[in-house]
């Protein structure tokens, strides 16, 4: 028998169990210490009330027989699927309820959807990158190229002359960097994608976070992207639903490789593997989706963006260099006196008990940088900064 010796050229531990071990430790040496977390995204807001509200009635449903339900739809149920294609209608985006898969997060079916696809493909992975796309592969062991993001394009990189590319990974707003496409820059990917047959799977999950009308929140803004594009997103930040897990990924009947259609692909896969999302859940998506539920999560929304705010006025009064945080929850600085990421982890950890992510830990081209999330109390983010800016009095 042999194993997935992949799994060799993985890094020991996943970024953000390391961050978890270190703080831990610190915390047992200084158990005086108040640590502000500004690291993972995870949201401290709760789920909104309609939402809530929803899925206890749902739950409900479930303990009478003349309500219950059993298996659902393994690619979820209609009244959800119609939701969410109204949503993508509000701004602009016609997509079909057929398009859209539920699933339990944008993590997971970013990984599934390599099930679609031949591990001697090439993938382009933009670095700095969130992890779990670069691991997903390595444990595939596929061919990986990457594309350089780096302050001379705006951690936004575009398609090079003669590069070659199978799948395409682009976040926008982007995890790590908070930085966001505008449409000429995701039609020059539309267009190297199809003129490739590649496909660009395209991670979705902060577009609540993009109050520019000029700035697209979805692939299928862009003409083509039908033919080429898969879209991930999920209702983890939206409407608070980390632990509650829901998600949803739209796939086009015209996205065909070799005379096949990704979205009957897709669909036979979920049958197989996936045995679809509670409806409790579901029912609280819903509400999530509805006008009022809406009105609620941006409420919710404009307190991380408050927070992003305060993070970015606190850098640009320290003369500290950073993208994102206007329409995103990250804010992606400079390490301080040049520092390596690692460094300013511990510093700001002993000096401030202040967490954040080091960029290193997504990427070569993240050395040197720091990750700031906004998903914080706007209390504890207003104190986190008053911390900073004693560090460099």
């Amino acid at each position: 028998m042999k194993i997935n010796a992949n799994y060799n050229n993985l890094a020991e531990s996943y970024l953000f169990s390391t961050i978890a071990k270190k703080v831990e430790e610190y915390m047992v040496s200084h158990p005086e210490a108040q640590i502000i977390r500004m690291g993972i995204g995870d949201v401290t807001l709760p789920i909104c009330e309609k939402a809530a509200e929803a899925f206890s009635r749902a739950a409900m449903e479930q303990g009478n027989a003349e309500t219950f339900h059993g298996y659902g739809p393994e690619q979820g149920y209609d009244f959800l699927r119609d939701t969410i294609r109204d949503y993508y209608g509000g701004f602009g985006v016609k997509i079909k309820a057929e398009d859209i898969f539920i699933s339990d997060g944008a993590k997971s079916d970013l990984g599934n959807i390599l099930d679609l696809f031949d591990e001697d493909n090439t993938v382009l992975i933009p670095d700095p990158v969130y992890p779990v796309y670069l691991d997903t592969n390595v444990m595939a062991g596929r061919n990986i190229e990457y594309l350089d993001a780096v302050v001379s394009n705006g951690f936004l990189p575009l398609p090079e002359k003669g590069q070659k590319a199978d799948l395409i990974y682009i976040c926008s707003p982007n995890n790590p960097t908070g930085a966001v496409y505008n449409r000429e820059q995701l039609k020059e990917w539309v267009d190297f994608a199809n003129e490739q047959e590649a496909v660009i799977l395209f991670d979705a999950a902060y577009e609540s976070f993009i109050l520019e009308p000029d700035l697209p929140r979805s692939i299928f803004e862009i003409e083509g992207a039908k033919t080429c594009a898969i879209e991930f997103c999920s209702l983890s930040k939206l409407a608070s639903f980390t632990g509650t897990r829901c998600g949803y990924t739209v796939i086009s009947d015209e996205l065909i490789r070799e005379g096949m259609s990704i979205r009957k692909m897709w669909l036979r896969r979920q049958t197989t593997k996936f045995n679809g999302v509670s409806y409790p859940v579901q029912r609280a998506a819903e509400a999530a989706f509805s006008p009022e539920g809406l009105e609620e999560c941006r409420n919710h929304l404009d307190v991380y963006q408050e927070n992003a705010r305060v993070i970015t006025q606190t850098l640009t009064e320290l003369g500290i260099w950073y993208v994102g945080g206007k329409n995103s929850p990250y804010i992606w600085m400079q390490c301080p006196n040049g520092m390596k990421s690692w460094d300013f982890f511990d510093e700001l950890l002993d000096k401030a008990h202040v967490v954040g992510t080091p960029g290193s830990g997504f990427g070569k081209n993240g050395e040197g940088f720091f990750r700031l999330s906004a998903f914080g109390t706007l209390e504890n983010t207003r104190e986190a900064m008053a911390r900073m800016k004693k560090m460099w009095k």
